[in-house]
């Protein structure tokens, strides 16, 4: 059949990027959560489309997957996820503030922002530049001396560059970064399990 062929070239693209994806960002990624957990620290996740789904999935396993019990649990939020403040700020402030006004009411020093953006940040179509909600974001929270953790595919655009821990899925196709981005984001809330178990 010629979806045969389809199927085998994707899933080849798969395995391939499951080689070439640095182990040593996921582990910085996994290490600056565990550490933020440890201090007590708020961690907030945000992205657009398809990646706020990836956002709003995530934030979830860390806040209820993770949780070990008679250990103090990890908070997490997404920032995608209260529709009537996000539609608020859009409304008066427009989409590009949607996630900083957010973290100005909720970040505090030492906090973590987790920015999911296939690009990064490069690029750009109708609406303009891609993903100046998640930067705007990223910069208020260096400003403050907040923890900033990126995910990315492609190049790692704006996001590799600013990033305390950057993992970047080394892949050129929308549908492998965003799915790599799930398989990263469990591998990442199995292991700090497992970290908050021998704590």
């Amino acid at each position: 059949m010629e979806s045969d062929q389809f199927i085998h070239e994707y899933l080849g693209e798969v395995e391939s990027i499951s080689k070439r994806i640095l182990r040593e960002d996921i582990g910085k990624v996994i290490e600056t959560v565990y550490e933020a957990w440890r201090e007590n620290r708020q961690i907030f996740t945000a992205g657009n489309g398809g990646s706020a789904s990836t956002a709003s999935h995530f934030a979830s396993d860390l806040a209820k997957f993770t949780s070990v019990e008679g250990k103090p649990r990890i908070k997490a939020l997404a920032l995608t996820d209260n529709v009537p403040w996000i539609t608020a700020i859009t409304n008066d402030l427009g989409w590009g503030n949607v996630y900083v006004e957010q973290l100005r009411n909720l970040m505090g020093e030492g906090d973590v922002f987790i920015a999911i953006s296939v690009h990064g940040g490069s690029g750009e179509d109708k609406a303009g530049p891609w993903s100046q909600n998640l930067l705007a974001a990223a910069r208020f929270v260096k400003e403050k001396k907040g923890k900033l953790i990126g995910l990315a595919g492609f190049n790692g655009g704006f996001l590799r560059k600013i990033c305390d821990a950057c993992i970047v899925v080394p892949a050129n196709s929308t549908p492998h970064v965003e799915g790599f981005h799930l398989v990263v984001t469990h591998l990442i809330c199995a292991k700090l399990k497992e970290l908050m178990e021998r704590s």
